[in-house]
């Protein structure tokens, strides 16, 4: 009787709730990656559910490592181990927080557990948004958050080792992904690898470990989901109305899918950063955090996070300038209509969002440095 009772009270606790439901995730949506059945569609939810599995187990150690050593099971801003505990376990904590943060990190696509994002891309276009943009990369970059600032604590991680290795891998990750990005030719798998770089803005906020990269990190958590899940409903309806997929393919389209590309270009804005548009809101915050922080690794963070605005402008901007000003070179543009006003609209709210978001963010960065003060 009290052993049920015991088990119940568990998996009423918000970090069980949170893993249970995180796991879920990855089994809901593993139909979805493999919708196609082709052979590339396989080798991806295999690469997929390798990753993830292998991610959970190391997250399932560090809950269990939170549920016994401390005091609660209820998430609580700056942590849940009491002074003693971490005098006493403290060498041990610090080692499990990492693993733990590398298994969320699978989903978060950090460094070097990314390769499966860019795979993932064989999936329908509204799959890989889903994926890319809304539910599976940001419940790994969500789950961070919970870990750093609710479980563990910044007070007890802020200054470790443990925050020096998962700054330096974020960072690592924030220019790799872009890199990459810049080198694909693939219309999805370039986005999937900024998905990689804009991802790790998120995380990279997190393990600054002060309440204003949390601004930072929450602020880019939403801010990124429209951005990103703008500019893949455009390559979608780019690739449905064209039956093509990559970049050196979409010369001249920007004049006759107007809609499509020009979505695609305020999605682009944001990502890069430029003031007016979301992306430049939650950049200057994460930013602002780095400084404001006084830890000499977060500096070089503020390199990385331009040096990536540099790579994003490139990879973006580079598909806008061949839509809309095809190199003269062309002697026939192919010519292909905006899709229906079902597949328009989606594409018109992300914009809007990316720009009315950029335009009067304050009102949701207050809810959001208040969440990061603990006063909500």
């Amino acid at each position: 009787m009290t052993y049920g009772v015991t088990l119940g009270i568990a998996f009423a606790s918000d970090m069980v709730t949170m893993y249970f439901f995180y796991e879920l995730l990855t089994l809901i949506t593993v139909p979805l990656v493999m919708h196609t059945m082709t052979r590339e569609a396989i080798l991806a939810v295999r690469r997929y559910l390798y990753y993830s599995i292998g991610g959970a187990a190391f997250a399932l150690m560090g809950m269990i490592f939170v549920i016994v050593y401390g005091n609660t099971c209820e998430f609580q801003m700056g942590g849940v181990f009491s002074p003693v505990g971490i005098l006493r376990h403290g060498d041990l904590l610090l080692w499990i927080y990492f693993f733990s943060f590398m298994g969320f990190g699978v989903k978060a696509a950090v460094f070097p557990m990314s390769s499966w994002l860019p795979q993932a891309g064989v999936a329908p276009t509204p799959v890989t948004a889903l994926l890319h943009a809304v539910a599976v990369v940001n419940a790994g970059a969500f789950a961070i958050i919970r870990l750093t600032y609710y479980s563990f604590g910044t007070d007890f991680l802020r200054g470790t080792w443990v925050q020096t290795v998962c700054m330096a891998i974020t960072m690592f990750t924030i220019v790799y992904g872009c890199s990459r990005a810049v080198k694909e030719t693939h219309i999805k798998r370039r986005l999937a690898w900024s998905t990689v770089s804009n991802l790790s803005y998120i995380v990279f906020g997190a393990v600054i470990m002060t309440p204003q990269g949390l601004v930072g990190a929450l602020a880019h958590f939403v801010f990124h989901g429209f951005m990103k899940i703008t500019s893949f409903l455009c390559a979608g309806a780019f690739m449905h109305q064209t039956g093509k997929k990559y970049v050196y393919e979409m010369d001249g389209m920007g004049r006759s899918m107007k809609i499509t590309f020009g979505c695609f270009a305020v999605s682009a804005l944001g990502l890069m950063g430029v003031p007016g548009f979301a992306g430049f809101i939650s950049k200057w915050n994460l930013t602002a955090a780095a400084v404001e922080s006084g830890n000499v690794l977060a500096y070089v963070g503020v390199a990385c996070l331009l040096l990536s605005a540099l790579l994003t402008a490139i990879y973006m901007l580079s598909i806008v300038s061949r839509a809309f000003f095809p190199s003269r070179r062309e002697t026939a543009l192919e010519t292909a209509a905006d899709p229906s006003w079902q597949m328009c609209l989606p594409m018109l709210v992300g914009a809007a969002a990316t720009v009315v978001l950029g335009i009067f963010s304050a009102p949701l960065i207050d809810f959001f440095r208040a969440i990061s003060l603990g006063t909500l």
